[in-house]
C-alpha cells in the first residue's frame, strides 16, 4: 500500500519569468475575489458566492504544471481554479452578474463557470459533484491516447461523499491519468474538519492503492514541484494520485457567512493572514532572491487591481441574455445533432 509522503520545498520552476507569472496569477485571483466580494456587499451581484482568498497557491501551483489541453474540474469555491487555468476577468465578472458575455452566457453564475476551450470542464455547486466528471475525462484521455491529465479539485468536506470512493476504485483499477487534489482548509462549511472526519484523509486514498501526498498549500513552489512530478508520471501511465493540500480560506463558507466566531476565532484568522499568506510568502521570497523588489511587486498588484476594477465596470454595463434564451442550452438539441451527423444513443 502506498504511503503519504512529505514533500521537499523545492521548485520545478527555474527562471524569473516563471516566478513572476506565478506571482501575477496569485495576485489576479486575490484581486478578482476582492472585487467579487465588493459586488456582493454593494448588492450588485445576484445570489451567493464562495471566496477562494487564502488558497491561491493551490490553484496556481497545480495549474502551472498543466497544458491548455489538460483538464480540470472545480468546486463551488472555484474562481481561483478558473483564473489559474486561464479565465479572463471580463468574462468571469460577466458570468457572476448573469451577463451574456459570461463564460456560460450568464446562466452558470458564480458556482458553474466552465471554459472547455481551455480545459476547464466546469465548477460544480454539488459537493464532490465533479469527481465523476474528472474521472470520466481521464478515462477518455487514456482510451484515446491523448496524453492529457485531469486534475479534480475538491474540499475536505467532499471526502465524505460516496462518489469519491467509487471513482477512486475505478481510477486505481484502470490506472487513469487523474490527480485528486483535496484542498483541506480545515473546515467543512461551518464545522472543523477534525470534528467530522475520522482518521487521515490520505489513508482513504491509500486504501485503494493510490499514492498519496500531503503538501503545504500556502507554498506555491512546493505545490508546483509536486504537481509537476505527478503530472509527468500521469502522462507515463503511472496515475492516479492524491494530494492533500493544507490551506486556509480567509472568508466564511460563503460571502454571507459573516458571524464566524461561533466556529473559528478571529485570532486564528489573523494568524493565517499575518504569517501564512501565500502571496506575501512568495513575494518575500522573490524579494529576498533579488527577482523583484517589494516596490515592483506592489506595482504588479496595483496594475492587476485596476484591471479587475475595469472588468467589473465593463460587466456592469454589459447586456443580459435575451429572454427568448430561457430554455436554450437546457436540453441537448437531438434534431440539430442528427442533422449534423452526430451519433447519439
Amino acid at each position: 500500500m502506498a504511503k503519504a509522503k512529505p514533500v521537499a520545498k523545492a521548485s520545478a520552476k527555474t527562471n524569473t519569468e516563471d516566478y513572476l507569472r506565478m506571482y501575477r496569477q496569485m495576485a489576479r485571483i486575490r484581486a478578482f475575489e476582492d472585487q467579487a466580494n465588493q459586488l456582493y456587499l454593494s448588492a450588485k451581484m445576484p445570489g451567493l458566492t464562495h471566496m477562494y482568498s487564502g488558497q491561491e497557491a493551490v490553484a496556481v501551483g497545480i495549474c502551472e504544471a498543466l497544458t491548455p489541453d489538460d483538464k480540470i474540474t472545480s468546486t463551488h469555491r472555484g474562481h481561483g481554479h478558473c483564473v489559474a487555468k486561464g479565465a479572463e476577468f471580463k468574462a468571469m465578472f460577466c458570468e457572476l452578474l448573469g451577463k451574456e458575455e459570461g463564460y456560460c452566457r450568464g446562466k452558470g453564475g458564480s458556482m458553474h463557470i466552465a471554459d472547455q476551450s481551455n480545459g476547464n470542464l466546469g465548477a460544480n455547486a454539488i459537493v464532490g459533484g465533479s469527481m465523476g466528471i474528472a474521472t470520466g475525462a481521464a478515462f477518455t484521455a487514456k482510451k484515446l491516447g491523448t496524453g492529457d491529465v485531469t486534475v479534480c479539485f475538491f474540499g475536505d468536506g467532499a471526502t465524505a461523499q460516496g462518489l469519491w470512493y467509487e471513482v477512486m476504485n475505478m481510477a486505481a483499477l484502470w490506472k487513469l491519468p487523474v490527480i485528486y487534489a483535496c484542498e483541506n482548509n480545515g473546515y467543512s462549511e461551518y464545522t472543523r474538519t477534525d470534528e467530522i472526519a475520522a482518521g487521515s484523509i490520505t489513508a482513504r486514498a491509500e486504501a485503494f492503492g493510490i499514492e498519496a501526498h500531503t503538501v503545504d498549500g500556502q507554498d506555491v513552489l512546493a505545490v508546483n514541484e509536486l504537481a509537476e512530478r505527478l503530472v509527468a508520471r500521469c502522462r507515463k501511465g503511472e496515475g492516479p494520485f492524491f494530494i492533500e493540500l493544507e490551506t486556509y480560506r480567509y472568508h466564511g463558507h460563503h460571502v454571507g457567512d459573516i458571524n464566524r466566531e461561533y466556529y473559528r476565532t478571529k485570532e486564528e484568522e489573523a494568524d493565517w493572514k499575518a504569517n501564512r499568506d501565500p502571496i506575501t510568502l512568495f513575494g518575500d521570497r522573490l524579494a529576498k532572491e533579488g527577482i523583484a523588489s517589494a516596490e515592483e511587486l506592489a506595482a504588479i498588484r496595483d496594475e492587476i487591481t485596476n484591471d479587475a476594477k475595469e472588468a467589473v465596470d465593463y460587466a456592469l454595463k454589459a447586456a443580459y441574455p435575451d429572454a427568448s434564451e430561457v430554455d436554450m442550452h437546457v436540453f441537448t438539441d437531438i434534431t440539430h445533432a442528427t442533422a449534423n451527423g452526430a451519433k447519439h444513443a
